[in-house]
């Protein structure tokens, strides 16, 4: 950081003498070349910056609150590698208010009341505004959070939070509702592809000195194996970069070998606890409701090869089978069943299997939401009705007293009649007449309707004769 000293002292004396009055105003600009690549090679600017254009690209309102130097309180929300502090770290050299950067990881109420006395110093004798960096203020707990709140809200500090959780479930809402969201979206790899070859050519700060002379599929590779993580990209082309041996010629060859050497240590972005857990699954069944077995297969292979829980995948295959097949095909939830009880028993490696059969027949089984939508609608009808007391005819008789109280008086026992189908009321009277479960016409469910149909023809025709 670069302090500016104030030749005016402070009459009054308080928490700064003249000379600790600081203010921030950029980021140092050297180079520290024993640094990682991807440190090295961070922008500096907003138009050094790759990705984002919705977010950052021209005319764009942060862009516009950036340049003019009027950012208010906002959240970064995005994966790891989209840019997130790489964004702060350009407001910090844009800005002329004083930048203070914390982590939620390092950081407690202590540092932060720290920061909050030195804003009001700093407000009240030079007038200057601090901007809040809080990296992963995810991880702050409510406490932490509602110690910010009352001086975000009067102006004593603009927050720049960055998190890759879903803040809507990680940060206050007050605290939220106070700052402005921005989505970050990992990079495509276009981006990617950009940032290396910009790295690689770079003098001053990346790998230019060495002349390297990369294959085009060498960085398709290295761009596409990312993941949209920036950072992931330039470590893995450090790490080929370091792997090169010259030719005779004194040549250095980036080819796609060094380049899959250089990233096969890349770990997926893969968070069982964060967004990308849910969003992964979320794809997987809905890939299994849409009938496609390809879809469903690929998200069962990223989860598995991100190391997800067996068990948490079989119980929403097991769900799944009555939400979205229901009685289309009854064997789905026996298969799924079995399945979940396969996969405690055996574990992984083994278990892939099971779940790679289960998953393909429930994604080309027939499919019905019948009975999904059935069980909504009695629990609406509970609800807004309220729970009706038991008619008298189907009322339990089995203790000694229940028939002197009348119970069971009217009932008619199905087995007695002709198909062993005999219409009566099942319903508390007086609820609407409307059908809750209406079977489709695919799969097993269509002779379920056709059934029903039968019944209420041959109802028709007894009632007429």
């Amino acid at each position: 950081m670069v302090s500016t000293k104030v030749d005016n002292p402070d009459p009054e004396g308080g928490l700064f003498s003249a000379n600790e009055i600081v203010a921030k105003t950029s980021v140092t600009m050297q180079v520290d070349p024993d640094a990682p690549l991807a440190a090295r090679m961070r922008p500096r600017t907003l138009d050094e910056f790759a990705g984002q254009e919705t977010v950052v690209g021209e005319g764009t309102l942060l862009r516009r609150a950036i340049e003019r130097d009027q950012l208010n309180s906002v959240i970064f929300w995005g994966p790891p590698g989209c840019g997130k502090s790489t964004l702060a770290q350009v407001i910090a050299r844009a800005t002329h208010a004083c930048f203070e950067n914390y982590s939620a990881v390092t950081s407690g109420v202590a540092d932060i009341r720290k920061v909050i006395e030195g804003a009001r110093e700093r407000r009240r004798k030079l007038s200057q505004k601090t901007i809040l960096f809080v990296d992963e203020i995810h991880r702050w707990n409510k406490a932490q959070q509602d110690a910010l709140l009352p001086h975000v809200e009067d102006g004593t500090i603009i927050l720049i939070g960055a998190t890759t959780e879903n803040p809507y479930f990680e940060v206050n809402a007050p605290l939220l509702s106070r700052s402005r969201l921005f989505r970050l979206e990992r990079l495509p790899d276009s981006a990617i592809r950009f940032l290396l070859e910009r790295a690689i050519s770079d003098m001053e700060r990346g790998l230019g000195k060495q002349h390297i002379q990369a294959e085009a599929a060498a960085l398709d590779h290295l761009a596409h194996i990312s993941g949209g993580d920036a950072r992931t990209a330039l470590t893995a082309l450090e790490a080929a970069a370091q792997a090169i041996i010259p030719d005779q010629n004194g040549s250095m060859h980036l080819t796609l070998e060094l380049a899959e050497e250089g990233a096969q240590a890349r770990k997926l972005a893969y968070d069982k606890g964060g967004d990308e857990h849910y969003d992964t699954i979320s794809a997987f069944i809905k890939s299994v409701r849409g009938s496609d077995p390809d879809a469903a297969l690929y998200w069962l292979a990223k989860m598995l090869t991100a190391g997800e829980d067996i068990k948490f995948i079989a119980r929403r295959l097991v769900i799944l089978a009555s939400e979205d097949i229901g009685n289309a095909d009854p064997m789905a939830l026996v298969l799924a069943n079995s399945a979940a009880q396969v996969v405690m028993f055996i574990g992984l490696p083994e278990a892939r299997l099971t779940l790679s059969q289960t998953v393909t027949y429930l994604a080309a089984a027939p499919k019905s939401n019948a009975s999904t939508i059935a069980i909504g609608r009695a629990m609406e009808a509970v609800k807004s009705h309220g729970a009706e007391p038991v008619p008298m005819h189907l009322r339990d008789t089995h203790y000694p007293g229940g028939k002197k109280l009348g119970h069971g008086v009217g009932y008619l026992y199905p087995h007695d009649f002709p198909g062993h189908y005999v219409e009566q009321d099942y319903l508390p009277p007086g609820l609407p007449v409307t059908p809750y479960y209406e079977p489709t016409q695919e799969g097993v469910e269509a002779k379920i309707k056709r059934r029903m149909e039968v019944r209420k023809i041959s109802l028709s025709v007894s009632q007429d004769e």
